[in-house]
Parts: C-alpha cells; structure tokens; sequence
C-alpha cells in the first residue's frame, strides 16, 4: 500500500502548513545510523519496499523493477550505493519515490519526519565527517528534530556517480520507444479457458468520490490528458476539444459535466483519460482518477432498480457492484447506454463538423487496428523472472537430451553440442549468460533455438511458459543499468492487469561478437571433420 508523503499520521498540521518566505520542507531518513534529509519537493511519495523483478547485468544497487500504479519503478538500495552492508527489508523499511527523469524508488531503513528549514540552517559540508561521499550531498543540517547532524542528499549526483545511464530524460525515452510513455490499460487477447464465464472485469475510476466501473472489452487504453487540446467551435460544456493520439483524432468527454457535477480544483495533471470503444465509436472519456482493474463474480453485480434507471444521468448506470460486504459501492458504466445518451449523440455530431473531422478523423475500426497492435512473444522464466523474445526469431524449441557432447577447447560459455537433425547446434546456458546461479538439468529445462547472425545457436532456459500476444502500448523502454543491458534488455512489457513485469530480450545481443567469431570457428572445424569421415567412407 502506497503512503502519500502528505498523509502520513506522523505529520502534524504544522508541518503541512504551506511554506512562508524561503522556508523549505524535508523528509528525515535513515540509513543504518546516519540521518539524511531530501526536499520534499523532490519526494513524490514514500512507499513499502515493494516486490521486484531482478534485472540480470544490473549493478548489486539496483533490487529490481516494480510496478507502481502501471509504471514500471526501479527499486535501488541507498545501503548499496554507500556501500554499506545490506540489511532484509522489514516493517520499518521505506522506498522513497524521487522524479529524477523518471521515477526512482530508494530504499531506506526508516522514515523519520517532516522539518521545516530556513536558508541559513543549511551549511556546506566541509570537513563533515560520515560513511558518505561528501560530492553528493547538498549540505548539512545541525540540531534538528532531536539529530546533532541532518546530511542532505543529492539524489542526482549519487546516480550519476554510480551509473549515469540508469535513468533517461523524457526526450530519450520517446526516441527509444517512438511515442511517449503512458500509463496504460489494454483489453488482453481472450484465449478460451482463460477467464471464467460467471467472472467480469472492470476498470474502475472515481468522480466527486464515488467509484465508477466500465467493462475492461469496452477500455481500451488509459493515457494522461495531452497538453495540446483542439478546442471545437460551439460545442457543448462537456466536449473538452479533440486529442491527437496516435494520428487519430478523438473527443474527449468531461464525465463530470455529463453527470452535472461541480468542477473540481485538482490540477488537470493528475486526471486521466480512459479511451472506450465500441463497433461505431472511440471516446475519451476525462475522469478524476483511474483506480484500479479488479475482477468481479455476477452474484457481486446488482441491476440498478428501474424506477432509477430511468432517472436523468442515472440511465447510464446499469448495475451497482457490493464489495467488502456492501462498504465498497461502484457504479458499473453502461458503455452503449452512455454513447447514446443524447448529449454524447449531440457531442459526436460537433465533432464531425470540424475541418478536421474532414480531413484526419479516422472511424472506429480504423484506431481498433493502431489500437489492437499487438506483439506475439514467446515467454520463458529463469529463476524466478519472466522473460520474452519475438515470436518470428524463435528457430524452434526443444528438450535437452539427456547428455550434451562437449567439444576440446571449446568457450567456457558453451555447455555442448547437440545434432539437430544433422546440424550440429552449440548449446548456451542463458542462466551464465545472463549471471544467474547454475541450476542442475531437469525435464522442465528447454532449448530456445536462434538464428543469430547466419550462426544457429540454442540457450537452455528454466521453462518455456507460453506464446502470449503482449499489447504494443504495454511495451515500455527498461531503465538503463548498464551498457550491456541496454542492449540486450531494452524494453519491458508491464502488465498491470496480472501483475507481471517481462523482460523482452533482443536476440541478437545474446552473443557477443568474439562469441560469435569462436562459434563459427566450432561450426567451420565440425563441418571439416564431418567432411574427413565422409571422404574416409
């Protein structure tokens, strides 16, 4: 469960009070029995250490990548980067979440207070005497909140020491993936058996406090609110403009006006857009909050009484879900209802009188298909992540035989040979390859056979989990840790909806270039022998 650092029980009033003159509020933390501080400002939230999933070729800092809220976060130690001993998570560790280009979570043993400091309580570090560096600290506060000595750190500094290539700025985010990041919701592929007949999922979002849900067949995407909005010319109060997403163009529908309720004060940065779709129509439908996607039995969901049905902005409520013994009400979104509510008819109908709706609105089944590009992978695990390589360069799979053949003076990264239908395949196990704990061979191990640079070559793997269809807007640039792993380990598919983060590996930086040149040399040097055994027959 997330703690926002604005509503923590420990902070008093006072300390919330907004800041007067040049007064600056930090947040108190330890890491074994040093106390440190950070700007608030810089503080997103404070968080439980959450689960990760490890990155292989990262340095011993980084625990891994979690998801927060359908962003992928990477989850560094501050014990590690002083390089002090690392200690086990327990109840009173924190991560605290830092915008430093992108979201990074720090790990730290405990979360003190909020202080409030004036300029001249700040002194330089000069001759300041601790397990830290004193390059990536900013100054240094004495006597405050009970500590003689409050060390402000410098969160930038202590990355770009590290490893400068962790984080990237926005702009080189969207050069890598070719679109923004956004947090996103996509409709999953139905394969038969997988989901339960009486079971329906929803997405949920809020508005003036009340819960509200649609069906998740009918979401298709969550984005932010863009900053650039194509107002429309005598349009009703509740069409917002027109978004560009993607090359298509679409309305976006404040909900709150629709159900006439006040405006709110909340900046425009922290609502979200939720894009519904059905066989004729694509919408933006402009919420307070995206909550959650949550999966819910028929028996939970009960028709809205008539008489309330019929009632004004009621008519779109089909059903009210009970949750946590009636204490949890949602009102369930009744999509087609909603469409042709009058106003949304009359919305539509604005919009195709714009210039623009002549020249660039595409229909429905025309985003459906940008919208539905999806990525076919082939998911493997080792140890205890997930990972996935495109469907297209995967030779074949295969069991490991029960003995390999080992070559004299082959690399040390080769396990054997084995004769794949009289082509003889060098095996790797991608556990060394990737700097994983061997594991003994055993029936569920598999062989995922590439064609890498002309050079066939097989790396054995834990498991191989399934062919899964992976939505494009899932697929998210990975934190850079390492030059390596930048390489091979670009991108992650974050599914949100089953709380799972796969590493998608780019096959033809499974081997390096001298591994190359020697698995050619293998390959020349068993084709030579085969030749002599041939001429000798």
């Amino acid at each position: 469960m997330t703690t926002r650092v604005k509503e923590k029980k420990e902070i008093s009033q006072e300390e919330h009070s907004i800041e007067q003159g040049n007064t600056k509020q930090f947040i108190t933390f330890l890491v074994r029995n040093e106390v440190f501080a950070a700007s608030m400002e810089e503080v997103q939230e404070i968080i439980r250490v959450p689960e990760t999933v490890r990155v292989p070729l990262a340095p011993l800092s980084l625990q891994g990548l979690a998801n927060l809220r359908g962003k992928v976060l990477p989850i560094l130690s501050l014990r590690s980067l002083f390089g002090i001993e690392e200690k086990r998570a327990d109840e009173a560790s924190r991560a605290l979440v830092v915008e430093i280009g992108q979201p990074i979570g720090f790990v730290v043993d405990h979360v003190s207070n909020v202080i409030q400091v004036e300029p001249n309580q700040i002194e330089d570090v000069t001759g300041i005497q601790a397990d830290v560096d004193r390059e990536i600290l900013r100054g240094m506060i004495k006597n405050v909140a009970g500590f003689p000595m409050v060390m402000i750190l410098d969160f930038s500094k202590l990355l770009q020491r590290e490893f400068s290539s962790l984080f990237l700025n926005a702009s080189n985010q969207e050069n890598r993936k070719g679109k923004g990041i956004v947090q996103s919701i996509k409709k999953e592929t139905k394969e038969k058996g997988t989901q339960k007949a009486e079971e329906v999922q929803l997405v949920s979002f809020s508005l003036e406090q009340q819960e509200y849900a649609i069906d998740i067949s009918h979401v298709k995407e969550i984005v932010q609110i863009p900053s650039s909005i194509v107002r429309v010319p005598h349009a009703p109060l509740y069409l917002m403009g027109i978004m560009n997403l993607r090359d298509s163009l679409i309305p976006l529908i404040d909900v709150r006006k629709v159900f006439e309720l006040e405006e709110q004060q909340r900046g425009m940065d922290r609502k979200r857009v939720v894009l519904i779709s059905t066989e004729t129509t694509t919408l933006g439908l402009v919420v307070d909050s995206v909550s959650e996607v949550i999966r819910v039995t028929k028996d939970e969901l009960e028709p809205l009484p008539a008489l309330l049905s019929s009632e004004g902005k009621l008519s779109d409520i089909g059903y009210i879900c009970r949750l946590q013994g009636g204490k949890r009400l949602i009102s369930i979104l009744l999509v087609e209802q909603f469409i042709k509510n009058c106003k949304i008819q009359e919305t539509l109908s604005t919009v195709g009188e714009t210039e623009m709706s002549q020249g660039n609105y595409r229909q429905a089944s025309e985003k459906d298909t940008a919208l539905e590009e999806e990525k076919q992978m082939v998911i493997f695990r080792l140890s205890d992540c997930e990972f996935g390589v495109p469907i297209e360069s995967v030779q074949e799979i295969v069991r490991i035989p029960e003995e390999l053949a080992h070559i004299p003076k082959a690399p040390d990264f080769v396990e054997g040979v084995i004769n794949l239908r009289g082509t003889i395949l060098p095996i790797i196990d991608l556990r060394k390859r990737l700097g994983f704990p061997t594991i003994s061979r055993n029936d569920r191990q598999r062989i995922v056979v590439f064609f890498i640079d002309g050079i066939r070559t097989g790396f054995i793997v834990d498991a191989v989990l399934e062919v899964k269809k992976i939505p494009s807007v899932a697929i998210e640039p990975a934190p850079q840790v390492s030059g390596e792993q930048a390489k091979l380990l670009n991108f992650v598919a974050n599914l949100e909806k089953e709380k799972r983060i796969i590493q998608l590996v780019e096959p033809k930086y499974l081997l390096e270039e001298a591994d190359k040149t020697e698995l050619s040399q293998i390959e020349r040097a068993q084709k030579a022998d085969e030749n002599q055994t041939s001429n000798r027959g």
